[in-house]
């Protein structure tokens, strides 16, 4: 796998434009859902069908963000603990090893510090909210459809092959 910079040009290893560019290709297939598109990459795979000659394609993308649940000061401040618990216990575990006296008071002091300051943590960004967002969520970038297109030498082929996909489905 390569990694495209801003000032590449020409083409990367793999022979693929290293700029982005709009996708090329005929379509062979078009799906509700990435994972049947994927399904049908796969079978042509499976059929020895030129799977380098194939795109995926998400149409018209959209951002979906899914409320995951209702923020309370409670969970808001158990969150802050829990997170600068952990954060305070991985310093006081790296200052226990490289301390000359005990391993135990390190760690502790961590711990405790660390928690104390995720608490205040916390406490601080969810009130500077005022209230204006008291959810919990996950954002997600998804398509409308997912289009498999094929280089025009290949693409009747596939098309064929997905259309049989198709009726045995």
């Amino acid at each position: 796998m390569t990694t495209a910079t801003p000032f590449a040009t020409g083409t990367n290893s793999t022979g693929v434009n290293a700029l982005p560019t709009p996708p090329t290709g005929w379509p062979i297939g078009s799906y509700a859902t990435y994972e049947e598109a994927q399904r049908a990459v796969d079978h042509l795979a499976d059929n020895d069908f030129p799977v380098a000659d194939v795109t995926i394609v998400g149409i018209e993308p959209m951002i979906v963000e899914r409320v995951t649940g209702r923020l309370t000061w409670g969970r808001v401040l158990g969150a802050g603990a829990a997170s600068g618990a952990w954060f305070g216990l991985f310093v006081g575990l790296l200052l226990g090893l490289f301390s000359t006296g005990g391993a135990l008071a390190p760690i502790v002091t961590g711990l405790v510090v660390g928690t104390v300051f995720g608490l205040a943590g916390a406490a601080i960004r969810y009130s500077a909210q005022r209230g204006r967002r008291d959810f919990a969520s996950t954002t997600q970038l998804v398509a409308g459809r997912y289009d498999v297109l094929s280089h025009p030498r290949s693409a009747e082929r596939g098309k064929e092959m997905l259309t049989a996909l198709a009726w045995r489905s």
